[in-house]
């Protein structure tokens, strides 16, 4: 491998083009016409212009992002994360174009991104699962019958899906019809394919996920767990490693059950296994993601693994011995905050030019950006404009250094979640590390008491 494309923006498409540069390798950047300024394409050593601003007509173009492939001569290409990171097609087009795709085969990638038959699949292999129907559902009588065998609360998922869309829960048997109807339009209208599968419903989980990595000989790896529960609307807001409520016992029973599985479906290159958590500490699958991760970066603190060489590296037909030393390290602990370009208390949208920019830096600090001052935020697409990952000793630590970070990081000209997350960091229950799923909306009540308190007192 001597050039690679990197399909894909913003700062991850900076990430793949800085572990490129340190390894030697050429890059080649995609861009659209609303990024044609952006430290993606002005750092790669070529950058390619592949249509206009609408991601459908540029970086989701897969015609077009493979004719740059190929006018450029590129051996490989890095999907980053979103766009078509997960796009099967994508991943057997780059196939047939003899480009080597960085990322796990398309079969599998089909496989573990149909819902339901991944929840099959990692049944199987005895990774536990939430009880729910076996396959799709077909009718609204199909899932009043599911849900009296489940038992209520149930939630309806979209099997082609995630991010929130097609997902309901149902909590008795009157709401099922109506609640059926409206996850099966959303999933049809966002992913072009409306099955629903059902699963019961924990009322208050932790959203944890694991990461693993997996070469082309057949071996497969975890490299430990995150913790992703701070979320707002299914959308991740904080993510740390490790996560508080694994026991090192448990990380060790699941390392070996998802080597088992992974080497078993044929799994290869980076992937995350996602689990909910209930209240007794048992863990239950619910979906795989077959690529990077927005959050890979506290896993890099922690493990001292930069996750996107190891990527390349694999992709390159390296064994994973040679890369991964068992047993993987867990030094300290480490915390990621995202920074949206978005109005931290109505959290609309905020696009425009930024007219001053100050990252913070100094000890057990990191900054994943490709904004700058006088660069411009596009609304056309995702609003993460910057990540801040702290590390430390241990978590005190890891959350002092966030919130001196945070305090140091200037943004003018654009609204971002900065403010939301120094608030979360103040929170007692969020410092204690009693959280779940639902932090948020007990957050956003909290803060509107104690708002309707100080309005009295005035």
């Amino acid at each position: 491998m001597r050039k690679v494309l990197i399909a894909n923006r913003g700062e991850i498409a900076l990430r793949v083009i800085c572990a490129c540069k340190e390894m030697g390798l050429r890059t080649v950047a995609i861009y659209s016409d609303a990024d044609r300024h952006s430290l993606h394409a002005r750092f790669a050593d070529e950058a390619i212009c592949i249509g206009p601003p609408r991601s459908a007509e540029s970086y989701l173009n897969v015609p077009a992002v493979i004719s740059a492939a190929e006018i450029a001569d590129v051996d490989a290409i890095h999907p980053g994360y979103g766009l078509l990171s997960e796009n099967a097609n994508f991943a057997e087009v780059c196939r047939a174009s003899n480009i080597k795709y960085i990322g796990p085969p398309p079969e599998v990638t089909r496989l573990m991104g149909e819902k339901e038959k991944a929840r099959q699949t990692m049944k199987r292999a005895k990774v536990p699962i939430l009880p729910g129907s076996e396959g799709t559902i077909q009718s609204e009588g199909e899932g009043l019958e599911w849900a009296k065998t489940v038992g209520y609360p149930v939630i309806l998922k979209a099997s082609a899906g995630g991010g929130g869309r097609g997902m309901r829960v149902v909590r008795t048997a009157e709401e099922l019809p109506g609640l059926f109807q409206a996850a099966q339009s959303e999933a049809t209208n966002a992913f072009g394919n409306g099955d629903l599968y059902m699963e019961k419903f924990i009322e208050r989980p932790r959203h944890i996920e694991f990461q693993i990595l997996a070469d082309e000989h057949g071996t497969a790896m975890s490299l430990g767990e995150r913790e992703c529960s701070i979320q707002r609307r299914h959308q991740k807001l904080i993510e740390e490693a490790p996560s508080l409520q694994v026991t090192p016992k448990m990380r060790e029973e699941i390392a070996k059950t998802l080597k088992r599985c992974m080497e078993g479906v044929g799994y290869q290159n980076a992937g995350t296994i996602e689990f909910l958590m209930d209240e007794d500490g048992k863990l239950y699958f619910i979906e795989m993601n077959t690529r990077i991760q927005v959050e890979h970066p506290v896993t890099e603190m922690i493990t001292g693994i930069d996750l996107v060489k190891a990527q390349l590296r694999i992709a390159m037909g390296e064994k994973l011995s040679n890369i991964v030393h068992e047993p993987v390290p867990m030094r300290g602990h480490a915390i990621e905050c995202r920074v949206n370009a978005e109005h931290p208390e109505k959290f609309t949208p905020s696009a425009g030019k930024i007219t001053a920019f100050n990252v913070p830096g100094f000890n057990g600090i990191r900054v994943d950006t490709a904004q700058y001052a006088e660069g411009v935020v596009p609304p056309y697409y995702d609003s993460l404009i910057a990540k801040v990952i702290a590390h430390g000793a241990d978590r005190e630590e890891a959350m002092a250094r966030m919130q001196r970070a945070l305090e140091m990081f200037i943004v003018e000209g654009i609204h971002t979640s900065i403010p939301l997350h120094q608030r979360i960091f103040q929170d007692e229950e969020f410092r204690r590390g009693k959280f779940d799923t639902k932090f948020m909306e007990r957050f956003f009540e909290r803060e509107k008491q104690r708002k309707e308190v100080e309005l009295v007192g005035s």
